[in-house]
């Protein structure tokens, strides 16, 4: 995608209509055992970590003038970033299918009937491969329109949610530290599409802000209409609440359209990493593929319950930002003339067994910070013992 001429508002309409999703609002529901301002708390903190790392994986595609994937051959060699590349295919097919599934969902409640959830799985697969077909230019004519539909409905839910006295805290339990995470998590899953589409930029700076600013404060706006749902409505489908407000069709227009939207987004990057692996065959075909296998998943498996999904995707991709973001921005380093970076693919490694281990304990930031600071410390050191022992061997040929 060139950016090259794109007004930096395009960026932040397309990040912002990104993070306003049902699987979004979905999310925030989980995070309700905590209470509504618990809640709202970890929610700001785990997106605002979140932010700060999509500016800066955005500013290195805008600087390297790479795609996402391509940017990780800086870190791990022309042959080790294949492993994240197919990596992120996979994951890009599950929210392929978790977009299409809850779309489907809340278009079938909020059509009362009509059709059923598989119609509506198909039919919002069937638009997707046509945007597909479209290409992406027409995807920023059309952009501004539904973001503007989007912004008002997701207002009006909030008005909706929010004129209620809270109710009590929702059953089950959720420590801080699990909530900051769940919400480090959603925009975790983005950082290794979002240089996809700031690779061609311009203002690098300002494009990178713009987009990593309009899809934190979109997704924090989406998660709080969740939580809010959950805990002063006792209520954790969206769907039911937009029923309620009588968004009827009119609902069911702007959910298809902005499940379409950011679902294209996931499927258009699919195409991008696995380019970035070989070029056949082609980037749409694999998005096509992408779009297909997606609606299947979406038809066939309950996808509805993905925070244990948000945890892989947080365990694969935290420590490999935490390696690409150290290398570019405090060691200046690029591995992509080699096969394979052995030393950072096992950084990698022990940082995935790391986060999993994070996992079991009780931290009030999560895991995704603590690992990656580690890791990043351990890269630094690993580089400064690799310098030591090449000075030391110079030395001893001196």
């Amino acid at each position: 995608m060139e950016n090259h001429k794109d007004p930096i508002s395009s960026h932040g309409l397309l990040w912002f209509g990104a993070s306003v999703s049902i699987a979004e609002i979905l999310t925030g529901t989980f995070i309700s055992p905590l209470g509504f301002s618990k809640g709202v708390a970890a929610i700001i903190i785990g997106h605002l970590i979140g932010g700060v790392l999509i500016y800066f994986a955005g500013l290195l595609g805008a600087r390297s003038g790479r795609g996402a994937m391509d940017t990780a051959k800086l870190s791990f060699g022309e042959k080790g970033a294949a492993l994240f590349s197919m990596l992120n295919v996979l994951q890009l097919v599950g929210w392929t299918a978790i977009m299409i599934a809850s779309g489907a969902s809340a278009a079938n409640l909020a059509a009362n009937g009509t059709g059923s959830y598989q119609f509506w799985s198909l039919s919002i697969g069937i638009l997707i491969l046509v945007w597909l077909v479209m290409g992406m230019k027409n995807l920023g004519k059309v952009n501004v329109v539904i973001v503007g539909a989007l912004f008002l409905m997701t207002a009006a839910i909030s008005l909706a949610v929010f004129k209620e006295d809270p109710g009590s805290i929702a059953g089950g339990s959720m420590s801080f530290g699990a909530a900051v995470e769940l919400s480090v998590a959603m925009p975790l899953s983005w950082l290794p599409l979002v240089a996809d589409y700031t690779k061609g930029a311009g203002r690098k700076k300002a494009v990178s802000f713009a987009s990593a600013f309009a899809y934190t404060a979109g997704s924090i706006w989406m998660y709080t209409i969740g939580l809010g749902a959950a805990v002063f409505l006792g209520e954790s489908d969206i769907a039911v609440i937009m029923a309620g407000a009588g968004f009827g069709m009119l609902g069911i227009y702007v959910v298809i359209a902005s499940t379409v939207t950011t679902t294209f987004l996931d499927v258009f990057s699919a195409g991008e990493s696995f380019t970035s692996i070989s070029r056949w065959p082609g980037r749409k075909a694999v998005a096509i593929a992408a779009c297909i296998l997606g609606t299947l998943l979406a038809l066939s498996t309950d996808v509805f319950r993905f925070e244990g999904f948000l945890y892989l995707i947080g365990s694969v991709f935290a420590p490999m930002a935490a390696i690409l973001l150290t290398d570019h921005y405090i060691l200046g380093k690029d591995s992509s003339g080699e096969a394979f970076n052995v030393m950072n693919l096992a950084l990698w490694a022990a940082g995935f067994m790391v986060y999993r281990l994070f996992m079991t304990m009780d931290t009030i930031l999560g895991s995704t910070l603590p690992v990656m600071a580690l890791i990043s410390l351990a890269t630094i050191m690993m580089n400064g013992g690799i310098e030591y022992v090449k000075n030391a061997s110079g030395k001893e040929q001196g």
